[in-house]
């Protein structure tokens, strides 16, 4: 069965760094993009970021994102990663993983229809 698990979060103060990783069973995820979501209490679930698959490569950050997250394959053990530097209090939320069997990643794609098997999130607590 397809499963993804996302793990790595945590309580960091402002200005720390976190990195949350997305593992996958049942399937490789180099076959298939992969976009990172969060939803923060009382707010909609939003795109963060996506890879495309394996032999394209292609990244896409929300401006929220953009040079403080990167979204990387760690190629060999099935996973991929989300390097969040200089987290703000704004960036607290629970962190989810998700797959596109399209494979693609790019603006128009990171909105959550796009994506069809999701892990269970993890917290991530910025906060002094």
């Amino acid at each position: 069965q397809a499963q993804l698990v996302e793990s790595g979060g945590g309580l960091v103060q402002p200005g720390g760094s976190l990195r949350l990783s997305c593992s996958a069973s049942g399937f490789a995820l180099e076959y298939y993009g992969i976009g990172w979501f969060r939803q923060a209490p009382g707010k909609q679930r939003e795109g963060v970021g996506c890879i495309g698959k394996a032999s394209d490569g292609s990244t896409y950050y929300a401006d929220s994102a953009k040079g403080r997250f990167t979204i990387s394959r760690d190629h060999g053990v099935n996973t991929v990663s989300l390097q969040m530097n200089n987290l703000d209090v704004e960036d607290t939320a629970i962190y989810y993983c998700a797959t596109d069997r399209k494979g693609l990643c790019g603006k128009s794609t990171l909105v959550a229809v796009w994506y069809d098997v999701w892990g269970q999130g993890t917290q991530v607590t910025v906060s002094s």
